[in-house]
């Protein structure tokens, strides 16, 4: 199994040229803590996420030091203010250059060895320098639960066609956050997860994915995006 076979591939970026307070609006407004940060031609340049936001502090002159992510989001008196000044950074200035990536056709069980090696949680999937797709910790943790003894073998040719199908499937579920949910095909059975807004939206997720031509069976496992988004 590779890289291709469990990767998100509806990945959310942010241009190179942005200003920080582009990348913290796409990371709430799409429940992500990272975002790959691109050029106008869409080659990746680094990696932008909450610990490098969260690392940004400011000098007062007669106190401590502090973060201006927490003030934001602790709302003390000086929040419209900090967050105003935000207008003046930009992302190249905070991001992580050196990004550890793969290609499409990357053994997952290599993915996993750089996860560990580098204590990261994700890492982009290039095609030619371009961000095709992301590999986090619980995509890998995904595909293991999805098969027999966990046995990561090569998925057919029919599977990974399958696999591209439902991609455009699931964009055109009303409301999905499609960036959020993963899937794993073996001999056309798919399992899925993420979250949704209601039962409603799991349920045509549901409907989208079984009427995909190849597709024997669905297995849904869905938690709600308002309890993920808040950690309850």
């Amino acid at each position: 199994m590779q890289a291709k076979d469990i990767m998100t591939t509806s990945v959310i970026s942010v241009p190179q040229d942005g200003k920080i307070e582009d990348a913290v609006r796409l990371m709430l407004d799409h429940h992500v803590s990272a975002l790959p940060v691109v050029d106008a031609d869409g080659a990746l340049k680094g990696l932008v996420s909450e610990g490098d936001l969260m690392r940004r502090i400011r000098d007062e002159p007669d106190g401590p030091r502090r973060s201006w992510w927490l003030e934001v989001l602790g709302g003390s008196g000086n929040s419209a203010q900090e967050f105003i000044k935000l207008n003046s950074h930009h992302v190249a200035d905070v991001m992580t250059r050196d990004v550890a990536t793969v290609e499409e056709d990357t053994p997952v069980d290599a993915i996993a060895r750089l996860l560990e090696k580098h204590r990261i949680k994700r890492v982009p999937v290039l095609r030619e320098g371009r961000v095709v797709g992301i590999v986090s910790r619980a995509n890998l943790l995904h595909a293991l639960s999805a098969l027999p003894d966990g046995a990561l073998g090569e998925p057919s040719e029919d599977d990974r066609v399958l696999r591209s199908k439902l991609d455009e499937a699931l964009k055109e579920v009303p409301g999905a956050t499609v960036n959020l949910i993963n899937y794993t095909v073996d001999k056309g059975n798919v399992a899925i997860w993420g979250v949704a807004d209601s039962d409603f939206e799991e349920n045509a997720i549901r409907v989208a994915v079984e009427n995909v031509p190849g597709v024997r069976s669905v297995g849904i496992h869905m938690g709600r995006l308002a309890a993920w988004a808040y950690g309850i």
